[in-house]
């Protein structure tokens, strides 16, 4: 008997599944190429159904269809990755639904703020994005950027952390060279009250106590950090950077990227790719409250470029410094550190459109296509607890997708190619894609 009434729970329980889907909308997407990012694999002439922001099917097109569908798009010839991830996003506009729109045109479907800055409330805006109030990616957010003035004593820290308990951040981000007291009741208070801590290393500290935050945040980090007994690691040799990469690995920590704001301090140093940068076809892009700041010589990066550092010019000494930073990525992703990609979004790092370039200078640093998709889905969507609902292209979890006109793991540039992005399984095709660009154009004015 109580196999017989188990039996008739799963039937109906099936009945009212396959109900709750046709009842709603149902997308299909017929002869796609599909690259789930469960491994480096493509499945050829795949039909992906959608109904409720989540996918129900994945099955190959030779299949018969048993679903009404509403919407059919045709895929052939085209790929269907996971929605890409910035996680490292900074607010400057001003105006968050043209950042938004910047950040969906350019495939992307996660978004991490690093820093809460004066007159933001950055957990509303999540708060807006998860209601349905405010069309975006999927955001989480840092509280305001902690440094060392903000925390003095172990009282501040007890209170600032609470603050944070209290507002509801996602996450607590600090600066460099806190005393090692303070850092670690940080740590203590942070465990505690359950907030990852993120942000820069802890230069003045072994680098061990780095590492007991949940990531670090620039790969630029490691230039000014060392082991305690031997010279800083940009000065060591390859053998010891493995050592490193691989004790990261062991840790767990995550590493972010941000390659891109780094070339971007480089480029402005020199005076032909500043030029470039003032007639760069996304200028318009950028809010125009910044465009003088970063477009004339009020740029305060354009004063470096006569500065000496330890008897080496900087703009030599920064481009040394940037070309290591290619050759650690490579490092840290041969080692399989838990890489994120993120921009920085800062001056001429326009938003959006900079996690592309983010890829493209990771790839030329010899970093592969796989792995950096990797870095950009099923790492963030680990790190920030949400893998069993996104990361991947697979059965149950959210129609967060990108369709590309060209397979991204040949060359990562292929992902700057997009047909149409998926958002909670809202399908915005190109022209809706471009026309948000537009609109932002039009706001940037």
């Amino acid at each position: 008997m109580k196999k017989s009434l188990f039996a008739l729970i799963v039937i109906f329980f099936a009945i009212f599944t396959t109900h709750a889907q046709q009842s709603q909308d149902t997308i299909a997407i017929e002869n796609v190429n599909v690259i789930p990012m469960t491994s480096e694999v493509v499945f050829s002439n795949q039909r992906v159904l959608i109904a409720g922001g989540k996918i129900f099917k994945i099955e190959p097109i030779s299949t018969p269809i048993t679903n009404k569908v509403n919407l059919t798009i045709d895929g052939t010839g085209k790929y269907l990755i996971p929605g890409l991830s910035e996680m490292h996003y900074h607010f400057r506009s001003n105006d968050i639904q043209s950042d938004f729109k910047l950040l969906i045109a350019n495939g992307i479907t996660t978004v991490r703020n690093m820093a809460e800055f004066e007159n933001q409330n950055h957990v509303s805006i999540r708060e807006k994005v998860k209601s349905g109030d405010l069309r975006g990616p999927n955001y989480f957010t840092a509280g305001p950027y902690l440094k060392v003035d903000q925390l003095k004593t172990a009282n501040e820290v007890v209170e600032v952390v609470k603050q944070h308990k209290e507002k509801g951040y996602d996450f607590l981000k600090i600066a460099d060279n806190l005393p090692q007291s303070i850092y670690l009741k940080l740590l203590e208070e942070c465990e505690i009250n359950k907030i990852p801590i993120i942000g820069h290393a802890q230069r003045s500290l072994p680098l061990e106590f780095s590492l007991r935050m949940k990531s670090i945040e620039h790969i630029e980090e490691f230039l000014y950090l060392s082991d305690g007994e031997n010279d800083s690691f940009f000065k060591q040799n390859e053998s010891n950077l493995h050592l490193l990469a691989k004790q990261l690995h062991e840790s767990g920590i995550s590493i972010g990227t941000t390659l891109v704001v780094f070339d971007f301090i480089n480029n402005c140093m020199s005076d032909e790719k500043f030029a470039a940068f003032q007639k760069d076809e996304h200028v318009k892009y950028l809010a125009k409250s910044q465009r003088e700041d970063f477009l004339t010589e009020k740029n305060d990066y354009r004063k470096l470029k006569n500065r000496t550092f330890s008897g080496f010019k900087a703009p030599i000494l920064f481009n040394d410094y940037f070309l290591w930073m290619q050759k650690f990525s490579k490092i840290l992703s041969d080692n399989n550190v838990n890489l994120l990609t993120g921009s920085d979004t800062y001056g001429m790092v326009i938003v959006g459109f900079s996690l592309h370039k983010e890829f493209k200078l990771l790839q030329e640093a010899g970093v592969s296509p796989y792995k950096i998709l990797l870095a950009s889905t099923v790492n963030p969507a680990r790190y920030l607890n949400q893998y069993a609902s996104e990361g991947t292209i697979a059965e149950g979890k959210n129609a967060n997708m990108v369709l590309l006109n060209k397979n991204p793991l040949e060359n990562i540039e292929n992902t700057k190619h997009i047909e149409g992005v998926f958002l909670r399984g809202e399908w915005l095709d190109w022209k809706k894609l471009n026309q948000m660009l537009v609109e932002v154009e039009d706001a940037f004015k």
